[in-house]
């Protein structure tokens, strides 16, 4: 079945999960690919991440990490050593895994130790969308905007400002 088709409903009923829906398809469609090297996505706390990533064999040299806007791409490679295997069952060649971030994920560090390449990740929430306390004053102690005769607003005296009314 394909995925698109089966996401039809979701697709006749909402606005602005393009993206969402895009990531869901690629993951449906890539859900019997087997990764290598394994790795574990974790959740730290309400908005923490740590993706962990098993690299026996590998040096730091031979990874990159590349953190772009909604994408990480974690990637190794190593040069060819020349060696004649008889048999070989450690992979040891290029990889790359591709993780889709929500826009607001972003990488804190990254450090490799006994064979486990470590990224941490937060959830960053911009100041826009974050939420935010709004202080309550008391009417005495604001201005209170009322009705003018011509049903304009004026400010009332009691806010320090002068009350105007009259034809304008």
């Amino acid at each position: 079945m394909d995925t698109v088709a089966a996401l039809a409903p979701i697709l006749r009923s909402s606005i602005g999960f393009d993206r969402f829906l895009r990531v869901l398809n690629r993951a449906v469609k890539s859900r019997h690919h087997v990764d290598n090297p394994p790795y574990n996505i974790e959740k730290t706390d309400d908005d923490g991440y740590r993706l962990t990533v098993a690299v026996a064999g590998w040096t730091v040299a031979e990874i990159t990490i590349t953190a772009a806007p909604r994408l990480l791409v974690v990637s190794g490679r190593k040069p060819a050593d020349g060696k004649r295997y008889l048999y070989r069952g450690i992979p040891s060649g290029s990889f790359e895994h591709r993780f889709d971030l929500a826009d607001d994920v972003r990488v804190r560090e990254a450090h490799m130790a006994n064979g486990l390449l470590t990224i941490e990740l937060a959830r960053i929430m911009p100041e826009a969308r974050s939420p935010q306390n709004i202080a309550i004053t008391a009417s005495a102690s604001r201005g209170q905007l009322r009705a003018g005769p011509e049903l304009r607003l004026v400010r009332s005296a009691a806010a320090g400002g002068t009350e105007q009314r009259g034809a304008a």
